[in-house]
């Protein structure tokens, strides 16, 4: 892939290509089937944001490696314990703008949850059984290192798509996901994508108005996502194999979650590759553990990394990010400078809209029954994947990568086979020198 068509899978107002309607756009029956794909938290939320967003949608099949996270998942929707947070917020009802009281939304919504028990599938298949069990829409939201599998097989069935970003972990999987990204432009499928922000009013003004030249040709670009650690298991059971304890533990792996670069800061790196129309030709990387260490609970990933991009057209992008313990800075934030100014990503904006998780879920929605733009954000998400994982190796390796070279990368991290109880590999945190990128 050349700059030049990375370039036109971006448009100059968004991120996201918008191609012209299909025959199954409008054609949706008027309740949409939804199944999910991953039932943690994320998927979960992913679920309330869907409903509450959109009233013609409902909750019909659900899918996860382990049946305690599906029931737990479930039983949470069913109660509606997580519906707080959209008290109030307009949203659409009987064809009105109207904001639900929490009394409303726990009426509305776990009414809208409708898995019958034949439709709960559990197991490293179940994805096959979501998909393939009448849906209309499939949400992914499992960890990434699944997404290629889950998303190719959701495109091949003919279905639209939610997808939780990133949408893979390596090369490898992340051309088998263009490879599908491209077929599902060709039937016309509408594929969203959990990149939040190009669904939040103060990013896109801002972003376009940085497009028309509001501070001038830019210059140099900077972003830092400096947090605490996300996700740890409290524990390895005796009975858990190494399988089980990687996907129970999953964001201490790099072949589930991708590391902190790809899976968190990939918020940052996406925004930067919309704002520049592109993805960039090369990164040098530096990165390491500072506290991850001395434990099996760490897994193999990285606690910092700083990298340093450039674009075809010579402009250079810093970006930082960590996972530090508690009482070390915290900062998320962006800086495009430009010849005549400069912005932080929302600030040219004159307004905020509501919720991006649930806008983008509307758009989503409105994209299947043609009744808004026609939304189809597969190519423009695995590019941005791309180049994180490209900066990852870079960091790995202490080597420079270019775009050319992740693009023919054979680096394939997936296991071969899939069990519970399976043995896998050590984990051992990659060492630039020794570490060598396929």
């Amino acid at each position: 892939m050349n700059s030049e068509t990375s370039r036109r899978g971006f448009i100059a107002g968004s991120a996201f290509s918008i191609v012209s309607p299909h025959l199954v756009r409008g054609a949706a029956p008027a309740k949409l089937r939804a199944g999910l794909v991953g039932c943690g938290g994320r998927g979960t939320q992913a679920v309330n944001d869907m409903l509450v967003g959109n009233e013609n949608v409902e909750l019909v099949a659900m899918g996860d490696v382990f049946e305690d996270k599906l029931e737990g998942s479930l039983k949470r929707l069913r109660e509606g314990t997580s519906l707080k947070q959209y008290a109030n917020m307009p949203v659409v009802r009987n064809g009105q703008t109207k904001g639900l009281t929490l009394e409303e939304l726990r009426k509305d919504v776990p009414a809208r949850i409708q898995v019958a028990p034949e439709n709960h599938f559990t197991g490293f298949d179940a994805f096959k059984k979501v998909v393939n069990s009448g849906v209309d829409i499939v949400m992914l939201c499992t960890p990434p290192g699944y997404r290629p599998e889950h998303f190719e097989a959701a495109v091949n069935a003919g279905k639209h798509i939610f997808t939780e970003k990133p949408i893979a972990t390596d090369p490898v999987g992340c051309r088998r996901f263009m490879a599908a990204a491209k077929l599902s432009e060709q039937k016309k499928l509408s594929v969203v994508s959990g990149a939040q922000r190009h669904a939040q009013k103060s990013y896109v003004q801002t972003v376009d108005k940085i497009k028309s030249g509001a501070i001038g040709e830019i210059q140099s670009l900077y972003s830092r996502y400096l947090s605490g650690p996300v996700f740890h298991a409290k524990a390895r059971d005796t009975k858990w194999g190494d399988m089980e304890w990687q996907h129970r533990n999953w964001y201490s792996f790099v072949w589930i979650c991708g590391d902190q670069i790809v899976e968190q800061h990939y918020h940052n790196i996406d925004f930067i590759c919309w704002v520049m129309g592109t993805h960039p030709s090369k990164v040098v990387a530096s990165g390491g553990i500072s506290w991850r260490k001395g434990q099996e609970l760490y897994g193999n990933i990285y606690d910092h990394m700083a990298s340093e991009f450039e674009f075809a057209n010579g402009v250079r992008y810093t970006s930082h990010c960590r996972q530090f313990p508690q009482g070390c800075f915290r900062e998320v934030s962006d800086l495009v400078v430009g010849s005549k100014g400069s912005s932080k990503g929302t600030d040219l904006s004159t307004e905020q809209g509501i919720n991006p998780y649930v806008q983008e879920h509307i758009d989503l929605v409105n994209s299947i029954l043609g009744t808004g733009p026609y939304q189809n954000q597969g190519m423009p998400i695995a590019e941005a994947t791309m180049t994180c994982i490209m900066a990852r190796e870079s960091a790995y390796s202490g080597e420079m990568v270019t775009w050319d070279r992740i693009m023919a990368s054979q680096l394939d991290l997936q296991p071969k086979a899939f069990d519970y109880k399976l043995t896998l590999a050590d984990g051992t945190v990659p060492e630039p020198g020794k570490y060598k990128l396929i």
